[in-house]
């Protein structure tokens, strides 16, 4: 529902530039956008909404997160390893409208769908989903979408549930995100542009939930990472690249990748190199603790244990340098809904509440170049949420959204 004019009023309200918790807060909400903070008139066709004891803050941002996948049937965590062939396009992207309702009832507005690697027949199901968000069909955040994620062939997200067994299922094409080589990696770069992709995902090194790849191993060449963020780049699109590995992730500062995803393994050098390059980080940290890998292959939990602790600790190291972080889950790897869980383990890690606020709104606002959202501010848009307490001193509060408003429309209210 929206109103031409509305007024939120509440306890407080959070300067997130400064970490400064204002009291009480009152905000005038015109159309679509914040039109003044602590206004000093009300206009008396306003709509009121009295919040109470909440405070307001603005809508946190998920900058690694897959839709499509998991969910309602498979609430827990990784969907089935054969969603890739039993899950159609259509199913799929039905599924994600639950995932995208649940993502913005949890204070979620603004998301990256740093897509997988699927059989679609060639549709980017993420951009499209964004559409219909756009229009009002489903309720939703705002989707930043990558389409197809790019692997080279045996690559981390080039399904390898199959490797070894059955190397006729699922055969995908360029268009779908199989690239090999400097030609094939410039046309799947511009088939997803083409199509409505507004960030490109990359996989450059190993996975961890992934067979038969070392989740430190570069996959991509220098001299294919370099034509990926050249055809990128010229056409005004950042570049996320999954890299756990520090070759990997070295090779990508080199060639101009503006995120690196995860980072789990970067030493003391490279992290000291992204701080030279600006170079975000979205370190999928709460992952070492919510996603559950008891069902998973013996292998996959051997790389798991020997991952996630150094993971950690490069994160701690990351922070105390000065990187550019910015927070993103990798949902459904933690379940959908649970994405502010994030910030309790950017806290743990070494930030500040007020910092680990910052990287769910301002440092992801700049990761994809919106200067229209993530702060309390006239003239922004008006994607608004609440929380019961102070999220500057406790920061689990953010687990407790009690109002989402986005684009100037309530979404959810006590």
């Amino acid at each position: 529902m929206s109103a031409k004019h509305t007024v939120l009023r509440a306890a407080r309200w959070v300067d997130v530039d400064t970490g400064r918790v204002h009291s009480p807060a009152s905000i005038l909400v015109e159309d679509n956008a914040i039109a003044a903070v602590d206004p000093a008139q009300t206009p008396a066709d306003a709509r009121v909404v009295e919040l109470g004891d909440l405070t307001l803050l603005p809508g946190l941002m998920d900058m690694e997160i897959n839709l499509l996948i998991g969910g309602p049937e498979n609430p827990s965590g990784l969907p089935h390893p054969m969603h890739g062939v039993q899950d159609d396009p259509v199913y799929r992207t039905l599924r994600a409208t639950v995932n995208a309702r649940t993502t913005l009832h949890a204070g979620f507005t603004t998301v990256r769908n740093l897509g997988l690697m699927v059989k679609t027949g060639g549709y980017l199901l993420d951009v499209d989903l964004g559409r219909a968000i756009e229009q009002g069909w489903v309720e939703g955040p705002r989707i930043v979408g990558a389409g197809h994620a790019i692997t080279p062939t045996g690559g981390h997200l080039d399904p390898t549930m199959f490797q070894r067994l059955a190397p006729h299922i699922m055969p995908l094409s360029v268009e779908e995100g199989r690239a090999n080589g400097v030609p094939q990696v410039r046309e799947c770069v511009r088939y997803q542009i083409k199509y409505g992709a507004e960030v490109i995902k990359i996989s450059a090194s190993g996975g961890v939930m992934s067979h038969g790849t070392v989740a430190g191993a570069q996959q991509y060449s220098d001299e294919e990472l370099a034509a990926i963020v050249d055809e990128a780049h010229r056409a005004g699109v950042r570049v996320a690249a999954h890299a756990h590995g520090d070759a990997g992730i070295r090779a990508c500062i080199r060639a101009g990748v503006d995120c690196i995803e995860h980072g789990s393994l970067a030493s003391d050098d490279t992290i000291a190199m992204m701080v030279d390059h600006g170079t975000f980080l979205v370190p999928t940290s709460y992952l070492s603790e919510g996603l559950d890998v008891s069902k998973a292959a013996p292998a996959l939990q051997q790389k798991a244990a020997e991952v996630f602790p150094r993971a950690r600790e490069t994160l701690r190291k990351a922070i105390a340098a000065g990187v550019k972080i910015a927070c993103g889950t990798d949902a459904p790897a933690v379940p959908h809904g649970d994405n502010a869980k994030e910030l309790w383990a950017l806290v743990d890690r070494g930030m500040t509440p007020a910092q680990a606020l910052r990287a769910a709104t301002v440092t992801s606002a700049e990761l994809i170049g919106a200067d229209d959202r993530g702060r309390l501010a006239a003239g922004l848009l008006a994607d608004i949420i609440a929380v019961p307490g102070d999220p500057t001193a406790d920061i689990t509060v953010l687990q407790d959204v009690r109002f989402v408003m986005k684009d100037g429309r309530i979404a959810k209210q006590p």
